[in-house]
């Protein structure tokens, strides 16, 4: 009987890796081709402008870029968390504004905390409240089997609407510009990152927003792939995601892994709420409008372009505020703001289509797989009957 082994061609890791950059780079070439049909004379350029992306705006740019994507980081693992876990989190908006809200009250109000301390108090809110509000749609699905996407969808419009009443009848509301106070004593520490990434004016240091959340990012995604690919809990997620029933019958209490997955990657989306408006002055204020947080939703391509492996979604977060800023310093062309909104979403829409990448390039391998076996079985037939002849 001939062994019949399999030849990886292409690598697990490497198959990952290509699907993503093969989406990325068709995004790319459907925004040149936006790009053309707007300005032709320009498109060329345009293009380099969004592959530069912050480092258009120099050291200053840069920091900017860091500072966008600290929530995304966040976003994108509360996603890919579930993803890992067999639950699709598409509440991550409201979660992140629920969030958002709980740290900017603690900030406003809880003087009676010294100042040092108070940007982490705020922070912890922030984490919890993003937490209760995931394990609303956590509860309906394990107790209820709720579909999670119907009942997230549903919590993202009650939690922006909430969180509008209640802010203007916060003391945290500037109603002159109908926006949040600026976080003065709560905001978070620059950790020296403002020595570093800033432009000069004159003799003045322009920084940038980014600031210590960057580094609570990173750390947050260590975390969690240690906790999904390192410990028991993590493995008994994952078999429930893949199927509830069998990890039932298997000891793992399923009702419980459903309502800790989602609540889980609720405190994620609160941290991310918190670390964007939680920032110096100059960093982003939530603006009383009918509007969910796109930092919310774009947490879902920036999971699905990393693949949902904690790793992997810091280098998509990274990536997606980097092109983020290369739309907006695009408009030096005189490109309209509409155009290069369009761009960005194009470019984040293809992003979506890693995993279908994926799927081609593992049907690809396992063809020639396939091939490598009939060819090596046929040599090894030929070879057993030129030893009978």
């Amino acid at each position: 009987m001939t062994n019949r082994k399999r030849v990886n061609v292409f690598g697990a890791g490497f198959t990952s890796a290509l699907s993503s950059i093969i989406a990325i780079l068709v995004g790319l070439a459907v925004g040149f081709v936006i790009l053309l049909a707007t300005n032709p004379a320009q498109a060329v350029r345009g293009v380099g402008i969004i592959a530069s992306g912050g480092f258009n705006g120099g050291m200053k740019g840069v920091g900017q870029a860091l500072y966008y994507a600290t929530p995304l980081i966040l976003t994108g693992l509360s996603v890919g968390f579930c993803f890992k876990t067999g639950l699709f989190n598409i509440g991550a908006p409201g979660q992140l504004i629920v969030g958002a809200f709980a740290g900017i009250w603690v900030g406003a109000n809880a003087s009676w905390i010294p100042s040092p301390l108070l940007w982490l108090a705020a922070l912890l809110a922030a984490a919890l409240a993003g937490a209760l509000w995931g394990a609303i749609p956590g509860l309906f699905k394990a107790m209820l089997n709720v579909h999670e996407v119907i009942a997230c969808i549903m919590c993202n419009y009650i939690g922006m609407y909430a969180v509008n009443y209640l802010i203007k009848n916060s003391n945290a509301y500037d109603p002159l510009k109908n926006q949040t106070i600026d976080m003065t004593r709560a905001a978070i520490p620059k950790a020296g990152l403002d020595k570093i990434f800033y432009s000069l004016k004159g003799r003045f240091m322009d920084a940038s927003s980014v600031n210590g959340g960057i580094y609570i990012a990173l750390a947050l995604a260590v975390v969690m792939y240690i906790i999904l690919n390192k410990t028991v809990f993590g493995y008994e997620l994952k078999a429930c995601g893949l199927n509830r029933y069998a990890s039932k019958y298997a000891g793992i209490q399923e009702k419980r892994s459903i309502l800790l997955s989602l609540t889980i990657a609720g405190s994620l989306s609160g941290i991310a709420g918190g670390l964007m408006y939680l920032a110096p002055a100059g960093g982003l204020h939530i603006n009383v409008v009918e509007t969910l947080s796109a930092q919310g939703f774009n947490g879902i391509p920036v999971a699905l372009l990393g693949l949902s492996n904690p790793i992997g979604i810091i280098f998509s977060a990274l990536f997606v505020a980097h092109i983020d800023q290369g739309g907006y310093y695009l408009q030096r062309l005189e490109y309209m703001p509409q155009i290069i909104d369009i761009i960005i979403a194009v470019i984040i829409y293809f992003s979506a289509f890693a995993l279908l990448m994926r799927q081609a390039i593992g049907a690809i391998q396992s063809r020639l797989n396939s091939r490598s076996a009939k060819r090596r079985e046929g040599l090894a037939d030929a070879q057993e009957a030129s030893k009978h002849d």
